[in-house]
């Protein structure tokens, strides 16, 4: 899908046209959603064309969906995910001309990327608030993949908070699958778990829906999901793609965008934590805006 653009606030530099690949749907009001609004972004500040594909996750759908951006002249293309890494490098030398950007993948090519947003700080505060509003001093977290930063960045954050919080770590395997999410949760929550953290960005809403329903408190995760309810939602992990894909898009159009892998954290403007519930004292909001404030300046977590 084009989305033509009919302004122009800024000069475009070397960008022609953009191109983003989606794995599932924009529609997801997560992941997919974000990537979405990042290429409005870019289509609103550089003045340029911008397509779309959804549902490209095979190495077919990838190659042809690349192919047929270049011959509408896009010079760069975002694959929005890690599956799109080794077709990206497999492909590069074919597009000399394209610049490939995913993310969590492993870029080796001269004209290749990846991007990642660096998990642990961000799990690190959601884990401190999911301790301290535990009564029962059990926690949870539904995972995706063991390799998750914001995974070990919760547990240290709990055990920081309060070292008596015990912190149950279960895994979908699948950043969608809403349904084994929902049959994990029930398990953490016949194990007297109170709070949880839904680290996958095509389930957590429905986990969060759930505990909304049993009373329970949740840590949102990627955006800020304080609008799914006030009284569940403690706080959230959010993570500004949108903002990201311009800070990759303005490097790109200076000719500063580097090959490899890029890692963006907080100091980068790129991570924050969401609202706090009301149901938050003030004390320990303001706690957590200082510790985050210090990880900013230093780089260094509370210890």
């Amino acid at each position: 899908m084009l989305l033509a653009s009919c302004s122009n606030p800024i000069e475009k530099g070397k960008i022609k046209k953009v191109g983003l690949l989606i794995p599932e749907t924009i529609n997801d009001q997560v992941w997919g959603t974000k990537g979405y609004k990042g290429i409005l972004n870019i289509q609103n500040d550089f003045n340029v064309d911008v397509y779309y594909r959804e549902g490209i996750e095979s190495d077919y759908a990838i190659k042809q969906a690349v192919q047929e951006l270049s011959q509408k002249g896009v010079n760069l293309i975002f694959g929005h995910g890690a599956e799109y890494a080794n077709s990206f490098n497999e492909i590069a030398n074919k597009y000399p001309n394209i610049h490939f950007v995913s993310f969590n993948g492993e870029a080796k090519k001269k004209n290749t990327t990846s991007i990642k947003f660096e998990g642990h700080a961000m799990g690190f505060f959601g884990g401190m608030t999911a301790a301290h509003m535990s009564s029962k001093k059990k926690i949870g977290i539904i995972g995706t993949h063991s390799w998750q930063p914001e995974i070990k960045g919760f547990v240290n954050g709990a055990k920081f908070e309060d070292p008596q919080t015990k912190v149950k770590i279960i895994y979908t395997d699948n950043w969608d699958d809403g349904q084994k999410a929902l049959a994990l949760l029930d398990q953490l929550i016949a194990e007297g778990v109170d709070v949880v953290y839904p680290a996958g960005d095509g389930f957590n809403i429905p986990v969060i829906e759930r505990l909304k329903e049993k009373g329970l408190y949740a840590i949102g995760y990627v955006s800020d999901q304080a609008e799914l309810g006030k009284n569940t939602v403690l706080t959230s992990t959010v993570q500004q793609v949108s903002k990201l894909y311009d800070i990759v898009a303005r490097k790109y159009a200076e000719g500063e965008l580097p090959s490899g892998n890029l890692s963006f954290d907080f100091q980068d403007g790129v991570i924050v934590m969401g609202k706090f519930s009301p149901l938050v004292d003030k004390k320990f909001q303001n706690k957590i805006r200082d510790n985050v404030q210090k990880y900013k300046k230093t780089g260094k977590l509370p210890s």
